[in-house]
């Protein structure tokens, strides 16, 4: 090879490399930077949903989803409160995280292949194991979701919920008619009206909307689920450095129930002189500074918000939604957290 043609070459990888690094600088969003100089994350939740995210008449939000986007805000401000929350449907909550209106998604959205590689975006880790199912006034005494032939079903549109639905009645060779709304209010109306005669979600969404119904006893949640449903929050991909926040806050707090580390006896903990307590809490090694963080950013999570199971009793829990997969791997479910280490 001429010196000129290596020369050529060298430049021509050189100017590949350049206009690599000049593409991930456009796209790198900084969101950590972002935030601290707002002084708030913000949050996209769903606009109402018992359990998960639910504001008050005042405007105050509570839920499963809500406490992770707290916990956030713990790790990075030692202050849960420095959170904005922006309520999302489910057919804009991710153009929306797309064009930054929103740092991180904690809104019951299913983890996909396809939501991954066509919006660009990065679920860091399950934060609820879930399934989809089917609930039916008990009027119909229907006890399986097999007996749902012929069913007029309610569902939402933009959600896997649709594809879901079709795949199932499709596999066991049975007809219904789709009662299909854009918003989920739309849906959930629909279903007290009597335009429909099942109503298809998220096994955790029925449990939820349930209990908004006039006589929640008058209606009957299916055993079956007809597919997997991994919740997980949401954040733009090519920023790495929010990522790592966004999972290791839901580890943290995995790892903190694991370990019986509570909002109660944190203060204990930071005592403690076993290795894998002291990782956590921050009284040994630099894990926080390794994520922007500092050394007692998981203590912060713990102290503010707690750990997944204190967040879990107080906000699903009361739905009476049994916690099944959702219990700690050592406990019979599949919850289970990399060590901080």
């Amino acid at each position: 090879m001429s010196f000129r043609k290596g020369l050529l070459i060298g430049l021509g990888f050189a100017a590949v490399i350049a206009a690599a690094a000049v593409t991930y600088e456009r796209y790198d969003t900084k969101t950590l930077k972002r935030t601290i100089r707002r002084d708030a994350v913000l949050c996209g939740v769903n606009k109402g949903l018992p359990g998960f995210s639910t504001p008050d008449d005042k405007g105050n939000w509570s839920g499963f989803d809500v406490d992770f986007c707290r916990a956030v805000a713990a790790a990075i401000f030692n202050d849960p409160n420095k959170v904005k929350f922006v309520p999302l449907d489910a057919n804009e909550r991710f153009k929306e995280l797309q064009s930054r209106k929103v740092d991180i998604l904690s809104r019951n959205s299913t983890w996909s292949m396809s939501r991954e590689t066509g919006y660009e975006l990065y679920f860091p880790a399950v934060a609820y194991y879930d399934g989809q199912g089917f609930m039916a006034p008990a009027s119909r005494k229907v006890e399986t979701a097999l007996e749902l032939d012929g069913s007029k079903v309610c569902v939402q549109e933009g959600t896997t919920t649709l594809l879901n639905l079709a795949d199932f009645f499709r596999t066991n060779n049975m007809k219904y008619q789709e009662v299909k709304f854009g918003k989920l209010d739309e849906v959930v109306s629909a279903y007290k009206n009597g335009q429909c005669d099942t109503f298809t979600a998220d096994a955790s969404q029925l449990y939820a909307l349930r209990q908004t119904l006039g006589k929640p006893g008058d209606h009957v949640i299916l055993p079956d689920l007809i597919s997997k449903e991994p919740l997980a929050p949401v954040v733009r991909q090519r920023d790495d450095d929010w990522m790592m926040i966004v999972k290791w806050t839901l580890y943290a707090m995995i790892n903190a129930e694991e370990l019986g580390i509570t909002s109660i006896n944190i203060d204990e903990a930071l005592k403690s002189k076993k290795p894998d307590v002291m990782r956590l809490v921050g009284t040994e090694g630099a894990y926080g500074e390794e994520l922007g963080l500092p050394k007692d950013w998981a203590a912060r999570i713990i102290r503010h918000v707690g750990n997944y199971g204190e967040i879990y009793d107080r906000n699903v829990g009361k739905l009476g939604i049994p916690r099944g997969l959702n219990q700690l791997w050592n406990a019979g479910g599949i919850q289970y957290a990399p060590p901080i280490r």
